[in-house]
């Protein structure tokens, strides 16, 4: 973590230096930066999504619930980093679009389990 930290205090820096100049070479800069960055942490999704799955086998979850959360998931993340370019780019009108557009597929991409919750709650009345 230390190491990307580095990075990305080093490219915010170096970001905010040529943003004075070319706004727009700088906001590629970040974006570049935060692509790296980003690439650099999926190889802890392997690991996570293993330990989710494993964690599930042993509660008795069946898989789709946890297809169901890790989508859910990865559809706030996707979300936020979408929404934090558009704000860095000065759209904060497409950001805040993004973010209600975020939040009605998460619900969407939850509607399985919110149905299988209401199922079992309707089998134990």
């Amino acid at each position: 973590m230390g190491k990307l930290a580095a990075l990305a205090v080093a490219a915010a820096l170096c970001a905010l230096v040529v943003r004075r100049s070319a706004r727009e070479v700088g906001l590629v800069l970040a974006l570049a930066a935060g692509a790296l960055i980003l690439v650099q942490a999926l190889g802890a999704v392997a690991d996570i999504r293993r330990l989710m799955e494993e964690l599930g086998e042993r509660a008795g979850l069946s898989p789709a619930v946890l297809a169901v959360v890790l989508k859910t998931v990865g559809i706030a993340v996707l979300t936020r980093i979408s929404a934090e370019v558009c704000r860095d780019a000065g759209e904060g009108g497409i950001a805040a679009s993004v973010e209600t557009a975020g939040a009605v597929l998460a619900l969407s991409a939850a509607l399985p389990l919110m149905r299988a919750v209401v199922e079992t709650i309707g089998g134990l009345l």
